[in-house]
């Protein structure tokens, strides 16, 4: 009897211990500060290849193509009232429009660190506070309509042996 007694204490203690264990983890885990995520608690916001047309003197002279990467705080993204993609979509729309010394089809006098200052710059007067940190280029490029021309007929052909 005796030995039945002393192990159901020590079952009751060795119960009780866990629980309190437990719940002093899961207090510590919730008082933690979460660790922040890489580029200084940065969230890295990838958008889809942007197209945009490149008018010249009233018509369509190519287009645009480019695919952004921009960095910004995510509790401040998660308080837009708008998708943070459409608006570095539309932004960048703006932008280009607004420039129209911006010329792509001479590649050699484009200044990437002045596109993405600018469009960071404007972003970020648009919605009046400092949300885009960094704007990163994933990929850019330029079409003209000739090239495209050029590659729709090469699609139509049959391969040649």
């Amino acid at each position: 009897m005796f030995k039945f007694l002393l192990a159901a204490v020590w079952i009751s203690a060795a119960t009780l211990g866990a629980v309190l264990y437990s719940f002093q983890t899961s207090q510590a885990a919730r008082n933690a500060t979460p660790l922040p995520a890489f580029f200084g608690g940065l969230d890295y916001v990838r958008t889809p290849v942007i197209s945009i047309p490149v008018v010249k003197e009233g018509r369509v002279d190519g287009y645009f193509l480019a695919r952004l990467v921009f960095t910004a705080p995510p509790e401040r993204l998660e308080a837009l009232s708008l998708p943070a993609e459409a608006l570095l979509t539309d932004e960048l729309h703006s932008y280009l429009y607004a420039n129209p010394q911006i010329d792509f089809t001479e590649r050699a006098n484009i200044d990437l660190d002045a596109l993405r200052n600018g469009i960071r710059e404007s972003m970020n007067a648009r919605v009046g506070e400092e949300l885009v940190h960094e704007v990163m280029v994933e990929q850019i490029d330029y079409l003209s309509k000739a090239e495209i021309r050029d590659n729709a007929i090469r699609r139509r052909l049959p391969p040649q042996k």
